[in-house]
């Protein structure tokens, strides 16, 4: 017990502990759009950006995370027009932008130079930096997007599965798809002190992935990667308290176990459903996800 109540005298960790709930059910409930929109290397590419707004940022005196909020909104709606443009596809558009971003950030780290820079807390997360500026945040990246599931719930729903029939039924696809990406943004924004600029990418996508074995069902999902996202935060915060390792990378281990704790009973279970179904002289249809 005392490893659960020990870390909790310290007003660090209670910070450190609600900013990774928060994160992680926030980054949880937004990996279900952007795993089934197939757009699992936006977070990854998104996250890049923000080191090249937080370099820039600090050497222009403006601070961390002014610099890291334009960036990253720059990078998302550069994204969203690149890749309309005929013959790209989103993929591309991010790695064009976001990797322009990044190279930014490095050029401004090593000519600048500048203190207030720590690279290693950006990069990897630090449970140590979670300061109340950094709490509010992710309470504000939650609030924002638990506002947007609420208000806007099936036109998201409806664009996620078909755009092009989305837009057909009169759902300004278009706005929505730029909504989900500036969400991503700023969900990247706020996750970035816990998690590090390297690894918010898993945090996007793997919630979403363990969620996707274990139900076909679109809300079911929903609520299943926001609650292993919840796990992920806890267990991995806790781990990085007692093992001294870095928040970020912790939290990802911690997700990825679940995914392979998950993918091998599935696996199993799977297994004999197969068994079971030729025995009766059946078979298996692939399963899609449902509304």
């Amino acid at each position: 017990m005392s490893l659960l109540t020990e870390p909790l005298a310290y007003a660090f960790f209670t910070r450190a502990l609600l900013a990774a709930l928060l994160v992680g059910a926030t980054c949880g409930a937004l990996s279900t759009f952007v795993v089934l929109r197939r757009m699992s290397y936006i977070g990854h590419g998104l996250a890049h950006s923000v080191l090249g707004g937080v370099a820039v940022g600090a050497a222009l005196g403006y601070g961390i995370y002014p610099g890291a909020v334009v960036a990253t909104l720059v990078s998302a709606l550069l994204i969203d027009r690149v890749a309309r443009r005929r013959g790209l596809h989103a993929d591309a558009a991010i790695g064009v932008v976001t990797t322009a971003m990044f190279a930014i950030g490095i050029v401004a780290v090593s000519v600048t130079r500048t203190p207030g820079v720590n690279t290693e807390a950006i990069l990897f997360g630090n449970v140590l930096g979670v300061t109340a500026t950094d709490l509010w945040l992710a309470v504000g990246a939650a609030v924002v997007l638990a506002a947007v599931l609420f208000t806007a719930y099936k036109p998201l729903l409806a664009v996620t599965f078909d755009p092009d029939a989305a837009a057909t039924s009169g759902v300004r696809a278009d706005v929505i798809e730029v909504a989900i990406t500036l969400l991503t943004a700023g969900v990247v924004i706020a996750s970035v002190r816990v998690l590090g600029v390297l690894l918010v990418a898993a945090a996007v996508v793997i919630p979403a992935s363990l969620a996707r074995l274990v139900t076909d069902s679109f809300p079911v999902m929903l609520i299943t990667s926001t609650l292993v996202g919840l796990a992920s935060g806890a267990i991995g915060l806790y781990a990085s308290f007692h093992l001294d390792v870095p928040s970020g990378a912790s939290i990802v281990l911690a997700a990825s176990a679940l995914f392979a704790v998950t993918l091998v009973a599935t696996a199993l279970q799977g297994r004999g459903e197969v068994r079971r179904a030729r025995s009766a002289g059946g078979a298996l249809a692939p399963r899609a996800p449902s509304p």
